[in-house]
């Protein structure tokens, strides 16, 4: 698990820090911890690479606020505690989707419980990410919510439940990082997401509508490949 913590306060850094090693123990998680010391540190070159973020309301250059607005840009999925002193801060939590707040001074027994509800949160969740360098910055698509990718020159477009997006990449990069997931590379142009075949139409792969071509050499391996996902998903 990857938490970051944003405190201005050394003090309670380090509170937080003896806490979440005990919280580890308690439960046996493996934590990452990253710690900052103002809103801004965090959202400047932020990558969507935490599961949960505790976060200071109130910070000299950037508030907790002002930064959670920032992530939840490109980040929907972290869960967001805040640290405050005050609960009217905290209660303004809903508009960034915060999944708790905890007061200060700060107890372990109140600490603990708001931290195993983020985690049983993220269990629950059991989602696949995949980051993606867009123009201007990053974005985190579920992986499950990708119809297929097409490969144009030095581009690659991402067809999903949202829309299109363009990023930058190659198809063989991206191919190996989807390798574990249902993808299949049906044509050079085309990296195709097995979830969302719909069926076949004569060399084409139909994926939510589109007709998609499957190359001849590719077209035996693809077969398999969504026959042993179709018998994976009936079972």
């Amino acid at each position: 698990m990857r938490i970051a913590i944003v405190e201005d306060e050394i003090n309670y850094q380090v509170q937080l820090i003896e806490f979440l090693r005990r919280f580890e123990k308690d439960r046996g998680e493996t934590i990452e911890i990253t710690t900052y010391s103002d809103g801004d540190e965090i959202v400047e070159n932020y990558k969507a690479q935490f599961d949960i973020i505790l976060m200071d309301v109130q910070m000299r250059f950037m508030d907790g606020m002002s930064a959670a607005e920032e992530i939840r840009k490109s980040d929907s999925e972290v869960v967001i505690i805040f640290i405050t002193n005050a609960a009217q801060y905290a209660i303004k939590g809903y508009a960034v989707d915060a999944l708790d707040y905890v007061l200060k001074p700060i107890s372990y027994f109140q600490f603990s419980e708001r931290l195993n509800r983020a985690v049983d949160r993220m269990k629950k969740r059991e989602t696949h990410f995949l980051t993606i360098n867009v123009k201007g910055g990053v974005k985190r698509l579920q992986i499950s919510d990708i119809y297929y990718v097409e490969s144009q020159g030095h581009k690659l477009i991402f067809f999903t439940k949202e829309g299109e997006v363009t990023a930058a990449g190659t198809m063989k990069e991206l191919e190996k990082e989807l390798s574990s997931f249902h993808f299949f590379r049906a044509h050079k142009g085309y990296l195709i997401n097995l979830e969302h075949v719909e069926g076949m139409k004569e060399s084409c792969a139909v994926v939510k509508g589109e007709e998609l071509l499957v190359s001849r050499t590719k077209r035996k391996g693809f077969m398999e490949a969504l026959a042993n996902y179709w018998g994976e998903v009936i079972k």
